[in-house]
């Protein structure tokens, strides 16, 4: 039997992968942005877009959103920078 993941509250934010909102155009001049973090115990923390109710009835099969889990949205461009800082395997 495997073990459910569970979030580690006490890792602290460690890098920025990719670039940031205001270098890729996507903050709109607020500091209140998207953003993509590496983890100390190397987990990545996502800033974005609560859409969990929005996408709520489309999930598709085998797909579901726990109790105490959110779906983030983000800007594809912001993914894309992040590419380069994340490893391969």
């Amino acid at each position: 039997m495997t073990s459910r993941w569970e979030a580690d509250a006490s890792a602290t934010f460690v890098r920025r992968l990719g670039r940031s909102a205001a270098e890729g155009g996507e903050s709109g001049g607020t500091t209140t942005c998207p953003d993509i973090w590496e983890l100390s115990n190397g987990d990545v923390a996502f800033i974005g877009r609560d859409l969990t109710e929005v996408y709520a009835g489309q999930l598709p099969g085998g797909v579901s959103v726990g109790l105490d889990e959110r779906l983030v949205v983000m800007p594809r461009s912001m993914v894309i920078a992040a590419k380069p800082d994340l490893p391969d395997a």
